[in-house]
């Protein structure tokens, strides 16, 4: 049974009426956000909050799921936390079930659980790291994606936003598994986009470039010397905040982003335009 909805280009025009109205654009809209326990999920969950979601704050980290919800609520948003590890197509199935059965709609997903990991050479790693990294961020984006996809067919519309990453669009040293994983989930993107684009849903990724989040920062697996190279190669000088990310999903997920399909946007301070080779700068 197809939930009531206007075609694209009537939910466009309405969105066009709405710009610049905080809080309007996806009122009424239920809009699920996996890893949104911290970093680009929280702050992705926070902002669809903002504009008017119900959101579904999914993580398999319970207390950051809880703690998602309850900044939203603080915020006036309506809000429920799922506790899920992505890896699990039964838990997955589980997630689209309970959204389908207490709402009736999923107008919007951001496929953002993922994990980070040692920075090794790929001769050096270990197949239970690689094993671990797959499952989460290649695996549990493709169970994701194969649950939300038929569920959103069911009721002909939707938009969905996988978190990619630069290292999906460019080698890194010391990421085999990452990088991997990620090539892997621009090319699962670009598929769904047009398997799906007829039926009415629309599928992009997002590839941040270096975030603050706590897979990055200090204590997280990248060590001091490697995180101010990286500084040193961004034009813009800084690593990103999440809620740089954030802004970028909401706005493909909207009907602003009405025509955007299959596509990749990098966020990256502009990391992946040049040669990776600091300059003296002005």
């Amino acid at each position: 049974m197809r939930t009531p909805a206007t075609s694209e280009p009537e939910r466009a025009e309405t969105a066009a009426g709405e710009a610049g109205s905080e809080g309007a654009s996806f009122r009424g809209r239920v809009v699920l956000v996996t890893g949104a326990g911290s970093g680009i999920g929280r702050a992705t969950a926070l902002a669809f909050g903002r504009e008017g979601a119900h959101v579904v704050a999914v993580d398999r980290d319970a207390a950051g799921a809880a703690a998602t919800a309850e900044a939203l609520r603080a915020r006036g948003a309506r809000c429920e936390h799922l506790v899920v590890d992505v890896s699990s197509e039964e838990q997955v199935q589980e997630m689209i079930e309970t959204v389908g059965s207490r709402y009736g709609r999923l107008d919007a997903a951001h496929n953002n659980a993922g994990i980070g990991g040692s920075l090794e050479p790929l001769v050096r790693s270990e197949k239970a790291s690689w094993d671990a990294m797959i499952a989460v961020n290649l695996t549990g984006v493709y169970l994701c994606l194969r649950h939300e996809l038929a569920y959103m067919a069911r009721q002909g519309y939707g938009a969905i936003v996988n978190t990619a990453s630069t290292a999906g669009l460019t080698g890194a040293f010391d990421l085999a598994a990452y990088g991997a994983s990620k090539h892997g989930v621009v090319g699962l993107t670009r598929v769904a986009a047009l398997e799906h684009a007829r039926l009415g849903i629309r599928v992009n990724a997002v590839a941040p470039g270096y975030v603050h989040t706590p897979m990055t920062e200090p204590g997280g697996g990248l060590d001091p010397e490697r995180r101010a190279a990286i500084f040193a190669a961004i034009p813009a000088g800084r690593g990103a905040r999440p809620e740089e990310i954030a802004e970028a999903v909401v706005w493909l997920c909207s009907d602003r982003a009405s025509y955007v399909v299959g596509h990749v946007l990098v966020v990256d301070g502009g990391l992946t335009v040049g040669d990776g080779i600091p300059a003296d700068g002005p």
